[in-house]
């Protein structure tokens, strides 16, 4: 899987750019400001549908204009992909494969595996459960149309037995019959998103902490756990046992929408104990176990952004990161830096094709 070429048009503080890529390691480089990150944002973009910094989407199109696009022209599997994704004031969102608009961008989840590490990460750690909860809902989603399904029917389900609460509140009335089918449609879909998150963490964690002992020298022992109410009971007892607690909250306080991951470091919460460095090695490895687990799953090598490789990180593990990255594991490669010098002499290094794009506004 590589990104041949791709064209912007008045994306964030992109007026317009067209590069065309090396299959192996791309580097955009220039002082902060100017854009790289923007530039691999914009592939993001075409893979999933939306920003993987700022979810409102109209926020992203450039300042004093009225839309944006961002063209990308893949080769998968040797098979062409033309994917667009087009956004004007006061419209819906496009996003188009091969001419052809998708009725649902869920569709599309999957066709362009990729992976990006930013800074930005690091809300994994220091945020609450549910950028948690989107980092697993997105990596198993890229492999399992269904599971990804199972997750927004749930997400349906509980905003609707939520409005029910509330209506009850409001109206000083109870059904418990209407409100125990709700429960019923719940407790089966988060049964089935419990069981598939739980295998996943299962498969995962060996390939997280493979990656991690590469990049420390096998320094440190890290963990994932994944922790969930329905590890105790079912859903369904969870319901009956916290209704009162829901009718007086007016939502939903139970369910597999209150999953969470723990990251340890020597079995302590890295949030807590951690250094920077800790924490950034463990970023890292949570996101090359990312690529490594849907490679395996599709087959199909990832393209990767690598936003700020050098951000809290000494020489030695930035070394051992390009090591990985030259081995033939990996496929294309996009990378950005405010040191030209510094990225070249790393990137030489690999005895791979490479491409150094200087950014300027």
């Amino acid at each position: 899987m590589n990104l041949e070429q791709i064209h912007i048009l008045n994306f964030k503080n992109i007026s317009e750019k067209t590069l065309r890529f090396t299959k192996k390691i791309n580097c955009f480089v220039g002082k902060n400001g100017q854009g790289k990150t923007n530039l691999l944002d914009a592939i993001y973009y075409l893979a999933n549908g939306k920003s993987y910094f700022n979810p409102i989407a109209i926020q992203n199109i450039k300042h004093d204009e009225d839309f944006f696009v961002i063209e990308g022209a893949f080769n998968k599997t040797e098979k062409r992909e033309q994917i667009v994704c087009s956004l004007k004031k006061g419209q819906k969102k496009v996003l188009k494969r091969n001419g052809k608009a998708y009725d649902k961008f869920s569709e599309h989840i999957g066709l362009i595996p990729l992976v990006m590490i930013s800074p930005s990460d690091q809300d994994l750690i220091s945020e609450g459960s549910e950028t948690r909860r989107k980092f697993i809902d997105l990596v198993i989603s890229q492999q399992n149309s269904l599971y990804l399904q199972q997750v927004i029917q749930y997400q349906k389900l509980i905003s609707q037995r939520n409005a029910l609460l509330k209506y009850f509140a409001l109206n000083r009335v109870f059904d418990n019959d209407t409100l125990e089918v709700y429960n019923e449609q719940l407790s089966v879909l988060g049964k089935e998103i419990f069981e598939k998150r739980a295998r996943f963490i299962e498969e995962f964690n060996p390939i997280f902490k493979k990656y991690h002992q590469q990049i420390t020298n096998n320094n440190e022992e890290v963990e994932i756990k994944y922790e969930s109410q329905l590890q105790e009971k079912p859903l369904i007892e969870l319901f009956r046992e916290a209704l009162p607690k829901d009718r007086v909250l007016q939502y939903t306080s139970v369910g597999i929408h209150k999953d969470d991951l723990l990251f340890e470091i020597n079995a302590h919460p890295i949030k807590k104990y951690g250094s920077q460095g800790q924490q950034k090695s463990l970023l890292i490895a949570l996101k090359l176990a990312q690529f490594d687990f849907i490679k395996k799953q599709s087959g199909i090598s990832p393209i990767l952004l690598f936003d700020d490789i050098f951000d809290k990180l000494d020489s030695e593990r930035v070394q051992q990161i390009v090591n990985m990255v030259n081995d033939e594991t990996f496929g294309q490669l996009f990378i950005t830096d405010t040191h030209e010098e510094r990225t070249e002499l790393i990137v030489k290094s690999t005895n791979l094709d490479y491409e150094i794009f200087r950014i300027t506004s």
